[in-house]
């Protein structure tokens, strides 16, 4: 008797145990393998940390995922997505039309301008006529590239493959301005380099259509319970004041944007 009882009370905590493993899905979360102050940054042990750190791990928790960061060049994060080396970016990416040919979006969780920054040298505005025969330096694969392509046609184009590169070029003199988030320019004015060096020129004339309606979760077209879960999380950590408790602590304003 007492074996049989032993036998019911281990078959009753494995399947405790599977339902609990089992109601925790594991999501790989493509991060850009480059650092973007304040949103996403590595210390020296490759721990990341940043406001969209913190509001992935929010979102997490609100829809009971374990979350696992995936750092993915920023080029190739949209080609992981699609062959499921990761299921989810959480990356400052845009919700365009372009994009959604291929992949498809959760709702937005923040939405800022497109700002040029340039030398203080130099006195332009973020403007066609300001900007012409000026160097422009951009991130390859976003859409401010996109942008100054087709916007800036009369100013010289150089391509980087991280934000911070064009900004060190910026300091350094070998160009002009570089085009970019708000909130990523802001923060790199608040640095002793970007107090000395540069300033803002201005925000770019939106065009909805390569910048987008604001930053959503990327997703895999089909995984519509995965999307399900992060907009109700969205929703929730809105409702419930977390998104502006982890807001305040890096910004001064509302970056959820209208």
């Amino acid at each position: 008797m007492t074996t049989i009882l032993k036998k019911l009370i281990l078959v009753a905590v494995m399947i405790v145990f599977s339902a609990g493993m089992a109601s925790a899905q594991t999501v790989r979360v493509g991060i850009a393998a480059e650092p973007y102050p304040p949103f996403t940054t590595p210390d020296a042990s490759g721990n990341w940390s940043g406001w969209e750190i913190d509001i992935m791990k929010a979102l997490c928790e609100e829809a009971k995922l374990d979350c696992v960061i995936t750092p993915t060049a920023w080029d190739g994060i949209i080609p992981a997505l699609m062959s499921k080396k990761i299921d989810m970016i959480i990356g400052s990416m845009s919700i365009t039309a372009e994009r959604m040919k291929s992949i498809d979006f959760s709702d937005k969780y923040y939405n800022t301008p497109a700002v040029v920054i340039g030398t203080k040298r130099s006195k332009f505005d973020a403007t066609p006529e300001g900007l012409k025969g000026k160097y422009i330096g951009v991130q390859s694969a976003t859409i401010h590239k996109v942008y100054v392509e087709k916007y800036f046609t009369g100013a010289k184009i150089k391509e980087y493959q991280t934000q911070d590169e064009a900004n060190q070029d910026l300091v350094a003199g070998r160009i002009d301005a570089t085009q970019a988030d708000s909130m990523a320019m802001a923060d790199f004015l608040e640095t002793a380099e970007g107090k000395a060096c540069c300033e803002l020129k201005g925000t770019v004339a939106d065009d909805p259509a390569i910048l987008g309606s604001g930053v959503g979760a990327g997703i895999r077209k089909g995984d519509d319970a995965l999307k399900s879960k992060i907009n109700a999380a969205i929703a929730a950590i809105r409702a419930n004041g977390k998104y502006d408790e982890i807001s305040k602590k890096y910004f001064s304003f509302d970056i959820y944007g209208e």
